[in-house]
């Protein structure tokens, strides 16, 4: 999820910072919402690749025992 939520983000933010006129609403100013969402989206996708790192370099132990011999105490 924190990959595909970071490029939405940075999406978001890249038409909010560059397709939008700065004064296309008064209230607030979409140019700075849209570098804010583009951090965040950076943000998210450089956390979201070093989760995904760290749960792909997990090692499982696999153990078997031969049937006529009993398992070690």
């Amino acid at each position: 999820m924190g990959i595909g939520l970071g490029i939405f983000l940075i999406v978001v933010g890249a038409i909010l910072a560059f397709a939008i006129a700065p004064d296309a609403w008064e209230v607030v100013d979409l140019n700075i919402v849209g570098y804010i969402c583009i951090g965040a989206g950076i943000l998210a996708l450089v956390l979201g690749l070093v989760q995904n790192r760290q749960r792909a370099h997990t090692s499982h132990r696999v153990e078997r025992y031969d049937d006529r011999t009993p398992p070690p105490v």
